[in-house]
């Protein structure tokens, strides 16, 4: 494993726990109005949510790309105010990984949400809790295993990412090199050996993660006892 590589992991790494801890922050409110709204727009939110999933990653970094270039509207105002667009840089890598790893952690607090019912609310509200520390004190507890699936599946998918993160950062080592990219360099080079070490060492990570979580999850009560 070279140098590039090592920097590639770090890189990768980087990204995958930034964009986890991002996501579960920005989208618990999301998952949680989800869970419990009966808005008509509610299809057209889960809709838009579940997008990533079944869209081309092409499509989505194209279009992300498209958006943080200097000829973008993000990508724009930001020259317009002085800055330099997202277009292949860090920040870019890490809105496109936020919006394509979306669905992996909106789902788990979802459906963690939905299974937990209105009833220990009822009985934290009858207590005079407020429905901060009702959320606080008994929903995200009670969530626990939701959060843990959500972390996880966001991190892996975020680490595994190819096609978002090609389109919209590129391939310049060092700064949008991640793993996935600097493995696929390997085998453009025909260099499989340097390919099959990171490639391996990606399946086992992966596998080991899953492994880690499924067998948490099986300890961890779901809703309210």
């Amino acid at each position: 494993m070279t140098a590039n590589d090592l920097t590639a992991l770090a890189l990768s790494l980087k990204l995958a726990g930034l964009v986890m801890a991002l996501l579960l922050v920005l989208v618990t409110p999301l998952a949680w109005w989800l869970a419990r709204s009966r808005s008509r727009v509610k299809p057209l939110v889960e809709a838009v949510v579940t997008l990533p999933l079944v869209l081309p990653p092409t499509v989505l970094g194209f279009y992300l790309l498209v958006w943080l270039g200097p000829a973008g509207g993000l990508g724009g105002l930001l020259e317009r105010l002085g800055f330099h667009h997202l277009a292949f840089s860090f920040g870019g890598l890490v809105i496109g990984s936020l919006l394509y790893s979306l669905p992996f952690a909106v789902q788990p607090l979802h459906a963690a949400f939905s299974a937990i019912g209105a009833r220990p609310l009822e009985v934290a509200a009858t207590l005079r809790a407020s429905p901060l520390d009702r959320f606080f004190s008994v929903t995200l507890p009670l969530a626990r295993r939701g959060y843990l699936t959500a972390a996880v599946l966001s991190f892996a998918h975020t680490l595994g990412e190819f096609g978002v993160v090609l389109m919209i950062g590129g391939d310049i080592p060092g700064k949008t090199q991640v793993v996935s990219i600097a493995i696929y360099d390997h085998v453009e080079a025909m260099d499989y050996a340097a390919a099959h070490w990171l490639s391996g060492g990606m399946l086992v990570f992966s596998f080991v993660l899953l492994l880690v979580v499924y067998a948490l999850n099986r300890r961890v009560p779901v809703g309210p006892a």
